[in-house]
């Protein structure tokens, strides 16, 4: 009897799942490697970035991950590099076949490489990958010549793809030409760097970028700094896209705009008769993130007997409705956001320490404006094109330049929106701007 249950099939031919995660922003090279997994009893999970791919992994725990040559939202050699730490027996390939683990290659190398060369085999896209496998043949030479004459999109996509944000790696990698570039393409060097939201190519802005992508993925806990009109919810909202929350709720809440009480019921939500006028409950900003992002503006402007009820919701998850006895675990990232120097303000006791060194875990500062002037253009011309959606408005004359490089900019890039704003209503139907529609003074208000 022993031996027959030693060799019953049911003990002895029993496979264990495998799971897959692929990594890349091309929905066509996942569906199609997807396909071929799952055919060889693969399980697969798809990303279609690096913070994504980072939520799945610590979810699906994959004895492989495949990850594209470009990330749109993270750092590649950064992502891999801190993935592999996180990962260690997560056995990474890039798409062209190599690995990018330092240690022996998984047990399951073989099929992956397989489903990898499959994929090529019957790939016609030539823009999102280098040749594969070492096979450099003349349909390698055909498909760079197919992307040399639609460098952002290949023949095989289809509208949804071609329209869709991302879909389309930049042709410039980590300071070269991505292989699938085409000759005589000049791309600014950090330009793969900078996250969207934030415009400008000055080294302060390249470095909130890049503080932006390396913890995004992460659940720290973030405290952004920085004058008044100088992009703080902007940074926020992007630490949320990065992140793998980014499919559930970034809510967001000033501090400063609501007054001290009803700031708490805000915040925490409320039962029904909880205060005068509480006609029914009330679900608050925290719970309404769960899952999410809560983005705390102004933070500075918090009352102190507020702050402790906050710093216990951070230390523990939970909260309590005003009201009521009972507590609610939530889930939510917090970021917090304030223009006063907060490490100061704990010094003369207006804002609890214990709350700071919990916020504060990372630091992101945003620059004024009068820090990265030589972003202006690149600003103007941002601001034109966002109104010209609305107005005839395209240009800008030499001499309304000249006005704005002189000016100092107290508040900062939101300041110089507003300017143009009224610059371009002062213009009425002409479609340039000149020093005579540029007025200061008012876009503080």
């Amino acid at each position: 009897m022993a031996t027959a249950t030693a060799s019953s099939p049911s003990t002895t031919t029993r496979i264990s799942p495998r799971t897959a995660l692929i990594a890349s922003a091309d929905a066509s090279f996942r569906h199609r490697l997807s396909t071929v997994l799952s055919g060889l009893r693969w399980q697969v999970r798809e990303a279609q970035g690096g913070a994504q791919a980072w939520g799945e992994a610590m979810d699906a725990r994959p004895q492989t991950m495949i990850v594209d040559s470009w990330l749109p939202d993270l750092d590649l050699d950064e992502f891999l590099r801190e993935f592999r730490v996180a990962f260690p027996n997560v056995d990474v390939v890039t798409n062209d076949g190599t690995s990018s683990h330092e240690g022996a290659p998984g047990p399951f190398r073989p099929e992956i490489l397989y489903a990898l060369r499959h994929v090529q085999d019957s790939d016609t896209v030539a823009w999102n990958t280098a040749p594969m496998l070492g096979d450099v043949d003349r349909r390698s030479n055909s498909r760079l010549s197919a992307s040399c004459e639609s460098p952002s999109v290949g023949p095989s996509l289809s509208e949804e793809e071609r329209t869709k944000p991302n879909s389309a790696p930049p042709k410039f990698v980590h300071g070269e030409l991505n292989s699938g570039a085409c000759e005589g393409t000049v791309v600014q060097p950090g330009a793969s760097e900078r996250i969207p939201e934030l415009v400008g190519n000055s080294a302060c802005i390249l470095d909130v970028s890049r503080r932006v992508r390396r913890v995004a993925a992460r659940t720290t806990p973030v405290l952004i700094e920085g004058p008044t009109g100088s992009g703080k919810e902007l940074v926020a909202e992007a630490l949320h896209r990065l992140s793998a929350r980014s499919r559930k709720a970034f809510v967001a809440i000033n501090c400063a705009a609501i007054p001290e009480s009803l700031l708490e019921a805000e915040l925490f939500g409320h039962t029904r008769g909880a205060f005068t006028g509480a006609v029914q409950g009330r679900v608050g900003r925290i719970e309404a993130a769960d899952g999410g992002t809560l983005f705390l503006d102004e933070i500075g402007e918090m009352p102190l007997g507020l702050q402790a009820k906050l710093l216990r919701f951070v230390e523990c998850g939970e909260l309590q409705r005003v009201g009521d006895n009972a507590t609610t675990k939530v889930d939510v990232r917090i970021i917090a956001a304030t223009h006063q120097p907060l490490a100061e303000l704990t010094k003369s006791g207006k804002f609890r320490a214990d709350l700071y060194y919990r916020l504060a875990v990372f630091l992101i500062r945003t620059p004024a404006m009068a820090e990265h002037l030589e972003d202006l253009s690149l600003l103007v011309n941002h601001f034109l094109e966002k109104m010209g959606r609305d107005t005839a408005v395209r240009r800008i004359d030499e001499t309304a330049m000249a006005l704005l490089r002189g000016h100092d900019w107290p508040g900062n890039v939101r300041e110089l929106e507003h300017v143009l704003e009224r610059a371009a209503i002062l213009a009425g139907d002409e479609t340039t701007l000149t020093a005579a529609d540029i007025e200061f003074g008012a876009a503080m208000n």
